[in-house]
């Protein structure tokens, strides 16, 4: 008979294992001496030793699921359980158990880690979808058509939540993307709508511009091309690949229109800078004749200046002020030496003027002397009275006298 601290071997070859609950029968040895059938069954204890503890470090370094490690569990826990091996059995038994309670914590680990990446998950979800249908109601289309690509992105990354709420977080989802490019499309179908409406109508304005380019009516012509500029901004933009070439077109008609202009008015004006130094000319000769001294030759010769003035051309119309002012002050002149002269001339008029002379003298003499009588005798107020009335003829007849002598007395 053959024993060691966990097992033995009896006469008839039978090896037992000692387990907290007594002697177990290991298995039956007849083929060699029992020191080696209890070596044999303790390498059988060793190998589950062995085994135990690969499965221990997978469960504690690797991500083995808690099915497969159970699994693993029980297959050595039968093999623990049927006593074909000879060492502390019970030892092993405890250390599956304790391996069976990390396995059923990591279980419940990640069924509750599962949960919170279930729940955020869900969360997020709803969150996309509460953007998805704030931007359904954007008018931003290429910010909002770029930021919902990105949410379905967003979206695919995130894991499925339980079929009923997945699928309808999918469905609000989906029908604000589905909304948002309905509204997009119908705006964009008006826009081309109304870019079309732009096009035809500035079809028109550049026919009309061309048809304007080669007028000579600058006045005219130059406002009408104003009023298409006008209608030309209020008509609104045309598609892209016709907008640039209508506008080529467009100002390319008002450039010819222009270019002529400008010509012809770069002409005229140096005509009227040319006019406006023939005339500053005159103007200057002209006021040589002030001041008069002879009026018969003065009129004379400013009759010959204004017949050369009025052969002169139009000058600019800035300088015409004060060109044709300093012309009109020698006229004006003129023009007053006249009419003394004819006021000086005037039989009549000097006759009225001898008239009322005459009338005023004989009034201003016979005051005089009612003034000089009355003081005379002592009445000093009517002698005031007809003093103060007596300066009033005197200052009337003086006035007289000088319109007299300009007749030449």
């Amino acid at each position: 008979m053959s024993s060691d601290p966990w097992g033995r071997v009896d006469e008839t070859g039978t090896v037992y294992v000692r387990t907290a609950d007594g002697e177990k029968v290991v298995g039956s040895w007849q083929a060699g001496s029992p020191e080696e059938a209890l070596a044999y069954f303790e390498r059988k204890y060793e190998g589950l030793v062995v085994e135990i503890g690969l499965l221990e470090r997978r469960v504690k370094t690797t991500d083995l699921s808690a099915k497969d490690a159970m699994s693993a569990i029980g297959h050595l826990r039968e093999q623990v359980d049927a006593h074909h091996a000879v060492g502390d059995l019970d030892a092993l038994r405890k250390r599956l158990d304790k391996l069976t309670e990390t396995v059923e914590a990591r279980r419940e680990e990640r069924k509750a880690a599962k949960a919170r990446q279930s729940e955020e998950a869900r969360k997020a979800k709803e969150a996309l979808v509460a953007e998805a249908e704030e931007l359904a109601r954007s008018e931003q289309w290429r910010a909002a058509g770029e930021r919902l690509r990105a949410l379905v992105d967003t979206w695919k990354g995130l894991p499925r939540l339980d079929r009923k709420t997945d699928d309808e977080l999918w469905h609000r989802f989906s029908h604000a993307r589905s909304a948002f490019s309905k509204r997009r499309k119908a705006h964009f179908a008006a826009l081309d709508a109304q870019r079309e409406e732009a096009r035809q109508r500035k079809e028109k304005l550049v026919a009309e511009a061309e048809a304007l380019s080669d007028s000579r009516d600058w006045g005219p012509t130059a406002a009408k091309y104003r009023e298409l500029m006008q209608e030309w901004k209020a008509a609104g933009r045309a598609q892209r690949e016709h907008e640039d070439t209508l506008w080529q077109r467009f100002r390319g008609a008002q450039d010819v229109f222009f270019q002529a202009r400008g010509e012809v008015f770069a002409e005229r004006d140096a005509e009227q800078r040319e006019n406006l130094a023939r005339k500053e000319e005159l103007v200057t000769e002209a006021e040589k004749l002030l001041p008069i001294t002879d009026l018969k030759a003065a009129r004379a010769a400013f009759r010959a200046i204004n017949e050369r003035w009025d052969a002169v051309g139009h000058v600019p119309r800035d300088a015409r002020p004060k060109i044709e002012g300093r012309m009109h002050a020698v006229e004006r002149a003129i023009q007053e030496a006249e009419e003394a002269e004819w006021r000086r001339t005037n039989p009549e008029a000097r006759a009225r003027a001898a008239g009322l002379t005459g009338q005023l003298q004989d009034a201003v003499d016979k005051l005089r002397a009612q003034a000089e009588k009355a003081r005379a005798a002592g009445n000093t107020a009517k002698a005031e009275k007809l003093e103060k009335e007596l300066a009033g003829r005197q200052e009337l007849l003086d006035q007289a006298l000088k319109g007299l002598e300009e007749f030449g007395g």
